[in-house]
């Protein structure tokens, strides 16, 4: 399996780390939700809440990887008609927002938990503290990241729509370029 892009579509490796990404943000969303059905004190409350910080802190580990296969991975394959200028710089932008949003909302709920001075557990192995515990700026903190991760529903469906609307209305090359190989 190459690392490298195509002409057509990108690598088996960028399209993997892709949707590894997809499902673990869903699933950084899914246990932050879930979490609020079980009432406080309740053991499935605390453990979607470290399901929650785990997958949290799993997605800043895959950013760094997706971004080492992006850099190994080549120029992306063309999208074909190609877009206009606008169209092309807008795509840009959200790129950058979403990776923008990728790396600092980890980093934010890891700030947190230090500020909070909770343990960090990461698959068994105690993360350490990155501040010392303060719990008004844990507070702070946690707000800043509730209130991107409320702009990150935003994003993401921007980007599944922008996907959409070029796969039927656009009918241009642009989603099956990152579905996998099997489903283009």
């Amino acid at each position: 399996m190459s690392i490298k892009n195509s002409q057509q579509r990108y690598s088996q490796w960028v399209i993997s780390v892709h949707w590894l990404t997809v499902i673990l943000i869903a699933a950084v969303y899914a246990s932050m939700e879930l979490h609020g059905l079980f009432a406080k004190g309740n053991i499935a409350r605390d453990v979607m809440k470290s399901l929650h910080f785990l997958l949290g802190l799993s997605v800043l580990a895959v950013v760094f990887i997706r971004i080492l296969v992006r850099s190994q991975a080549g120029v992306g394959p063309d999208i074909v008609p190609p877009p206009s200028k606008w169209q092309s710089r807008l795509a840009s932008a959200m790129h950058y927002a979403l990776y923008l949003f990728m790396f600092a909302m980890p980093l934010l709920g890891w700030l947190t938990l230090s500020a909070s001075g909770k343990p960090i557990v990461l698959f068994g192995l105690s993360i350490p503290s990155v501040i010392n515990t303060d719990i008004q700026l844990s507070r702070q903190l946690k707000d800043v990241h509730e209130t991107i991760g409320n702009l990150g529903y935003f994003l993401i469906a921007l980007h599944a729509a922008a996907a959409l609307i070029h796969h039927y209305i656009m009918r241009d090359n642009t989603l099956t370029r990152m579905l996998p190989a099997n489903r283009a």
